[in-house]
């Protein structure tokens, strides 16, 4: 794969919105500061690309422009890394616009950059899959950078901070404390912790065998179903080939999450089971669950995983990426061993050169 340079000092990160425009929306102003001031403590220089600021409504109503700043950003010489604000639903929308341009697709191989995000952004993280670039299922601006606690969550500023090196055998290890979703974003909610719990589980194998390699593919569950149901985004995403299929899955470790809708156990299993008919889970070499949202559901949820996934394939749950909190790095296509013995997951590969 074609793989991003790591950050350094005085780097610039354009900051894009890609399905949902809510970093542009008032309300969301203190957030979108916080995340200037952080990015700037961490010696970045921040870009707002030209559409990422102007709100859900014209956002929505135009994918196209959407388009045009992820287009530019991998056009810009001085921008390094590319970061998605928050996620949201329709991003698949921006992918005509995007795949139909001889000249992004060029620019994408010839100008690499690092890409981070998560939910939504799996539809874009497959398309530089296809493309060829890894990219990073990670931090967000809004989940992240933006968080309102006096800094960011220990954990995730930890693994946001791989970024800038190139880290031999990086290991992710579970966190000793997760957080519940706030139910409050407002300005008023500055310097205020979230309500965060001692980790008395941490990485949890529910089948197979404890140790297992293979090279990382996936993301948001919801997303993924998606695809196969939503009958405008499967055209779109057949026409380009980014439906994912059995040959994509070859020697993969497929990683998935639930989303901030705390999808019930009952759509849970009927996310599974077309994931299953479209056989996902018939050539990987085993899967990563990541932690249930504010631990939701968590015990129903393993015992559906467990119910319905083939024993002959390795499971490791209560992962910590996608919408739980604190959150790592998933990077695209990297080889990883995952070795419960243990308990920690380590990249064969530098992630960044």
């Amino acid at each position: 794969m074609i793989v991003p340079e790591k950050l350094n000092k005085n780097d610039t990160v354009s900051i894009i919105s890609l399905s949902s425009g809510i970093l542009g929306e008032n309300y969301a102003k203190h957030q979108l500061n916080l995340a200037v001031k952080r990015l700037n403590e961490l010696g970045l220089q921040v870009k707002f690309m030209e559409n990422s600021l102007k709100g859900i409504e014209y956002l929505k109503n135009h994918p196209e422009k959407r388009a045009e700043d992820l287009k530019k950003a991998f056009n810009d010489e001085n921008t390094k890394m590319i970061i998605c604000s928050i996620g949201g639903n329709d991003t698949y929308k921006t992918i005509p616009y995007l795949l139909e341009d001889r000249d992004f697709i060029e620019s994408v191989k010839n100008n690499p950059k690092i890409f981070t995000g998560f939910s939504d952004t799996t539809i874009n993280h497959l398309m530089f899959y296809k493309l060829g670039l890894r990219t990073y299922y990670g931090m967000n601006i809004l989940n992240d950078i933006s968080e309102l606690s006096s800094e960011m969550l220990p954990y995730t500023k930890k693994y946001f901070l791989e970024y800038f090196k190139n880290s031999e055998n990086l290991k992710i290890k579970s966190s000793d404390i997760w957080y519940e979703e706030r139910t409050d974003f407002s300005n008023k909610e500055l310097n205020k912790n979230r309500i965060s719990h001692k980790e008395l589980r941490g990485f949890e194998l529910i089948q197979g065998k404890e140790i297992f390699f293979g090279e990382l593919y996936g993301g948001c569950i919801e997303s993924l179903y998606s695809i196969y149901i939503n009958e405008e985004e499967n055209k779109i995403m057949r026409k380009y080939n980014l439906i994912p299929e059995f040959k994509d899955l070859e020697n993969k470790i497929l990683f998935i999450e639930t989303s901030e809708d705390k999808s019930s156990p009952e759509k849970l299993r009927k996310m599974l089971i077309k994931l299953m008919e479209k056989g996902l889970f018939e050539n990987i070499n085993g899967l990563l669950v990541g932690k249930p949202q504010d631990e939701k559901y968590y015990e129903e949820y393993k015992e559906i995983y467990r119910e319905l996934i083939p024993n002959s394939i390795p499971i490791v749950y209560n992962v910590n990426f996608g919408h739980s909190y604190p959150r790592t790095i998933l990077a695209y296509g990297t080889k990883i061993e995952v070795n419960m013995k243990n308990r920690e997951i380590t990249y064969l590969e530098k992630i960044l050169r």
